[in-house]
């Protein structure tokens, strides 16, 4: 397919927003046959057993999915080399969820019903996880989702290693707020995790004194970003938060810069942005740009150490690390120390196990809180430098238990 998001695809992702945890397609077709979908079994014969891996490895969110795939081939290589689990190989299945949300769905079918794989690790955004979520609540099949996301949803199939808002975007907000930059513009995608995101975003703004300026969307594989970036200019803002995703991203700092912008005169901070992102974009247009994550490829530690070695001894040394990436590679781990737990490769045994599961991972030691089956996370704020990688400024000093319905928060009630 092309670059761009198909019109079925967009309005499958629009049509996700609002309906909250309870929302099961979002419009999107499955291609599959649900009354044999019901009856899918993993296949555990053998000496090995499939994994499968979802990806858009083609479309406009290759830029951020491709080095998420390789890092899930990373971990499944270790873990082969480390004697696989329960003395399985693991034989990983690869679907191109081309930045398609129907196709993502279709993909996950097959990998369950066709490739009887025993879970599935992949999807970027949150319309990807919308169309797939029903399909592996319907079949009792595991997705390990690696990516940061806006939260309010909580399913019994679905592990999520990536950030949840308590862990990236209320840290982000307290962060603007500390620096005194407390008028925002808001620029996101059109599709379900920016909208929701800033639905949480301008709740938080209501109750800490901060002010939303102004509120705009451009689809996803959008490439022109002059009106927008126009209105960004005049607001009077003192920050933008940027939640686009995807290619759009190198058009937006493009016009940014074309404009006069700078991170000194208006700062940008991004949620979606990470170290790969920064390459493809060019550090000429990001330098001195914030980001907000649990993870860089500049996180101290021996752990990181090894895995920035180890992909860059796979992939290139001239490859950086990110967080989805990381997130994607610590899902495998995470998922394989369940396994063991458990004793079983049975959906319901792992998920039963999940709780308290330990992990050292490069970001620093994570565990699965088996309740609402995400991770506890540190978060991180960075800044763009010159070198094309991002360097800490700030932290959460540890840890941060994960909250998808911000229960923790009085001002979110509403939400």
């Amino acid at each position: 397919m092309s670059g761009l998001i198909t019109r079925r695809g967009l309005l499958a992702g629009i049509s996700a927003l609002g309906a909250g945890a309870a929302l099961s397609a979002c419009g999107a077709k499955t291609g599959s046959d649900t009354s044999k979908a019901a009856g899918a079994k993993a296949d555990t014969s053998g000496d090995t057993v499939r994994v499968g891996l979802l990806n858009s490895l083609s479309g406009t969110m290759a830029i951020s999915e491709v080095t998420v795939h390789n890092a899930l081939l990373l971990a499944v290589k270790e873990i082969n080399a480390a004697g696989g689990v329960l003395g399985k190989q693991l034989k990983p299945v690869s679907q191109d969820g081309a930045s398609d949300w129907p196709t993502f769905a279709e993909k996950a079918q097959a990998l369950i019903t066709d490739s009887k794989v025993v879970a599935t690790f992949g999807c970027w955004t949150s319309a990807s996880r919308k169309a797939v979520k029903p399909v592996f609540e319907r079949n009792k099949s595991l997705l390990f989702y690696p990516v940061q996301y806006e939260g309010l949803e909580q399913s019994p199939y679905i592990f999520y290693s990536g950030a949840t808002t308590n862990q990236q975007i209320v840290p982000a907000l307290d962060y603007l707020k500390k620096q005194g930059l407390t008028k925002l513009y808001l620029v996101g995608s059109d599709y379900v995790f920016p909208r929701t995101a800033n639905k949480i975003i301008k709740t938080y703004a209501k109750a800490n004194g901060i002010e939303v300026l102004g509120e705009d969307y451009a689809p996803l594989g959008s490439t022109e970003f002059a009106t927008i970036v126009n209105k960004v200019r005049s607001a009077g803002a003192d920050a933008v938060f940027n939640t686009l995703n995807g290619d759009s991203n190198v058009a937006f700092f493009k016009e940014y810069k074309s404009a006069g912008l700078t991170a000194k005169k208006l700062p940008v901070l991004s949620v979606s942005i990470a170290e790969e992102e920064v390459k493809s974009i060019g550090t000429q247009y990001l330098e001195g740009q914030l980001t907000a994550w649990n993870y860089y490829q500049t996180t101290p530690g021996a752990a990181n150490e090894k895995f920035v070695a180890a992909y860059q001894a796979a992939y290139g040394k001239d490859k950086p690390t990110s967080d989805p990436m990381e997130a994607a590679y610590i899902s495998v781990h995470l998922w394989k120390a369940m396994v063991e737990k458990a004793g079983s490769f049975d959906v319901e045994k792992v998920k039963a196990a999940s709780d308290g599961i330990e992990f050292d991972a490069p970001e620093g030691k994570v565990t699965v809180d088996g309740a609402t089956q995400h991770v506890h996370k540190t978060a991180r704020i960075g800044k763009v430098t010159a070198s094309g990688l991002i360097e800490e400024v700030w932290n959460s000093g540890g840890p941060i238990k994960p909250d998808p319905y911000l229960k923790g928060y009085d001002w979110a009630a509403d939400l």
